[in-house]
């Protein structure tokens, strides 16, 4: 379980100067493109969706095809007198979160929206539709009436006290729910989406298994509406693995352009365009997208409703805004945000690179939306707008995907494949207890708790089964990596990892013109190969990454003033300290969840509060209202600070 593979740093704007794209780093593209030229995507695709085979939780089908599995959870939901047999395992444990598996099917669903066609062309689509239903019929059992929702079945504390086989299961299973007086927006929004996404995926081989989808879908959004509420305060079980740190506004807002994709009906765009600034769709600007933040995913279909004219003219410069979030996103990925220290980090070996727990999660997620959102640029005949000017055209977003997936391959200064089973150097020893336990079909000898962990987890040498296709957490920002069954930061994969990722491979395995068919409407693709100079952009920049894009070219309603007030010499250094004011310039409108970033910070800071996506000021100030001001000042023997706006909400 990726317990803390969430959150965002945000984005920030900047750039590396032109010259980066010198002789040495075109030549070391060039070599990274070569190598990646024996890639067999179509494999990688395979294997892929084969790995959730062996994530799947309940009574296994007659066609499973990771053979050392067996059957497990089948007593699940019993205690609380409601069927929930069926499932995913989130990733090397045994207990069902609900939060991370409902983005696992939504991104899978989306992925077969994209490249659907391409994965029949690989053989796949199948594979990939059984592994939606997998997780929709589970979906369905979860869902027993209109406002009750079960979130998780089983908990994390007693998990990490056992090392079992799933079909030894001897921990809790108790199931945990959301209801009016427990709500849950963030999990209820999330479910919502991806059974509305799951419902197009059905519409035209199982259309009345679609409408069921889409009557749940409606229900669960409107429950998360209705009853708001932090799902992490009603199943607290989750805040230690799966906490919800961005809030629920992004889940709302995602649930509802999922709907209006899936049923056509304009109040749910007017949703997305309503509730723009007071959910953060149009404040917020996030370089990170997984489980748990979902704006620049939000932002992305907005900007492809424009770029296919469905937005109407009510809805137009609204989702113009979304589109420049989203534009601003893949700047950021690309290293073309117009700042130099705003720009994602990256390894030495060129990873995108944000945090040390699963850092891949966020690489799979990102690629995928750049190579969606390239082909539908590249259908519309337009390039994302950076800031600094420049422009990324969709060449250069589907080239850039492609060298991260050709990282997670191989193509990295290690040689090592990220994907187990792929490649002749991959990890042997996932963090995984049903892989690294002998399956219960070749010894079904019961493993106790602590034999699991003194037989099986403490055991040198590879697993004794393969638990191929899946994508562990990848190296560190030096790209280097352990492969050691208790390196679970490295070793352990998600579904939610390989979700995303088998979109980009399909649309890779189709090669040139291998654009998305995006609901049945065929994409003209960018050309892969044609911007491969510039997939290294500062590949092997040091500098740090930054929560925040701050549009540049917007005129932004929060305000930021910064000015030295006093300085000193003391110990032959000069310090001064900084005063920054926060002004709210809206006329009507109150900016509540106000974070601001800071870097270049080398001394103390006072009147702000370190959070996960930046700094906020103290709890007691909860808004700022139209027309006023905040302050917090620093101290420190250096230039300014650099200060942004992260996100914020306007009410």
């Amino acid at each position: 379980m990726a317990r803390a593979g969430g959150g965002a740093r945000g984005v920030a704007v900047g750039r590396m100067a032109a010259v980066v794209l010198g002789l040495a780093v075109a030549l070391a593209a060039a070599a990274q493109v070569a190598a990646a030229a024996g890639h067999d995507y179509r494999q990688a695709l395979s294997k892929s969706i084969l790995y959730f085979e062996a994530q799947r939780s309940g009574r296994l089908p007659g066609s499973q095809r990771i053979a050392w599995r067996a059957n497990s959870g089948l007593l699940d939901g019993k205690a609380n007198g409601v069927d929930l047999v069926g499932g995913y395992y989130d990733a090397g444990d045994n207990v069902k979160f609900g939060l991370p598996m409902a983005f696992t099917v939504t991104m899978m669903s989306w992925s077969v929206l994209e490249y659907g066609d391409q994965m029949a062309a690989a053989g796949e689509l199948g594979h990939a539709m059984d592994a939606v239903k997998w997780g929709t019929d589970y979906f369905i059992k979860a869902h027993p009436e209109p406002n009750v929702l079960y979130g998780e079945v089983g908990d994390g504390d007693s998990d990490h006290d056992c090392w079992q086989r799933p079909e030894d299961m001897t921990t809790s299973r108790q199931a945990y729910r959301l209801d009016p007086q427990h709500p849950g927006s963030e999990l209820a929004a999330e479910t919502a989406a991806a059974m509305a996404a799951a419902s197009l995926v059905f519409r035209s081989s199982n259309p009345g298994y679609a409408n069921q989808l889409l009557q749940h879908s409606k229900q669960l959004f409107d429950f998360a509406d209705k009853y708001r509420g932090r799902y992490d305060s009603s199943i607290t079980v989750a805040r230690n693995y799966y906490a919800s740190s961005s809030g629920y506004g992004d889940e709302l807002l995602w649930a509802a352009a999922w709907l209006y994709e899936a049923t056509g009906e304009g109040h749910y765009l007017d949703y997305v365009a309503n509730n723009a600034d007071a959910l953060g769709g149009t404040g917020w600007s996030i370089n990170e997208f997984g489980w748990d933040v979902k704006y620049p995913g939000v932002q992305v279909l907005a900007a492809m409703a424009l770029l296919r004219g469905k937005s109407g003219v009510a809805h137009a410069d609204v989702l113009r805004r979304y589109k420049q979030k989203a534009d601003l996103f893949a700047c950021a990925c690309l290293g073309k945000s117009g700042s130099a220290n705003t720009n994602v980090r990256r390894t030495p070996g060129g990873m995108m690179y944000h945090q040390s727990w699963n850092n891949v999660q966020f690489v799979t997620s990102a690629s995928f939306l750049l190579a969606a959102y390239a082909d539908h640029l590249a259908a519309a005949g337009q390039a994302a707008q950076c800031p600094s000017g420049a422009a990324a055209s969709p060449a250069e977003l589907v080239a850039f995907a492609r060298s991260q997936v050709d990282y997670i391959l191989g193509s990295n200064p290690r040689g090592t494949s990220y994907m187990v089973g792929y490649g002749a150097a991959f990890p042997r020893q996932a963090h995984h207890r049903g892989a690294s336990i002998v399956s219960v079909k070749v010894d079904p000898s019961f493993v106790s708790c602590q034999a699991g962990y003194s037989s099986w987890y403490h055991r040198q040498g590879s697993n004794p089964n393969l638990l191929e296709g899946a994508v562990v957490g990848g190296p560190d920002e030096y790209d280097n990596f352990a492969d050691e069954r208790d390196n679970y930061q490295q070793t352990e994969a998600t579904t939610y990892n390989n979700a995303p990722l088998i979109g980009v491979l399909a649309r890779l395995a189709a090669g040139h013109g291998g654009g998305g068919r995006r609901f049945g409407h065929s994409l003209a693709g960018a050309e892969v190969d044609a911007a491969a100079s510039v997939k290294s952009g500062n590949r092997t920049s040091s500098l740090p990454s930054s929560p925040s894009l701050a549009a540049e070219h917007e005129s932004p309603p929060i305000g930021i003033e910064q000015k030295a007030t006093a300085s000193w010499t003391e110990r032959g250094k000069t310090y001064r300290r900084y005063s920054v004011t926060v002004t709210n310039r809206s006329t009507n409108k109150t900016v509540h969840e106000l974070h601001i970033g800071i870097s270049k910070l080398y001394g103390k800071v006072w009147g702000v509060d370190k959070a996960r996506y930046g700094y906020v000021f103290p709890s007691w100030m909860q808004s700022l209202p139209a027309g006023k001001s905040a302050a917090f000042v620093y101290i420190q023997a250096a230039p300014p600070a650099d200060v942004w706006v992260t996100g914020y909400k306007l009410l």
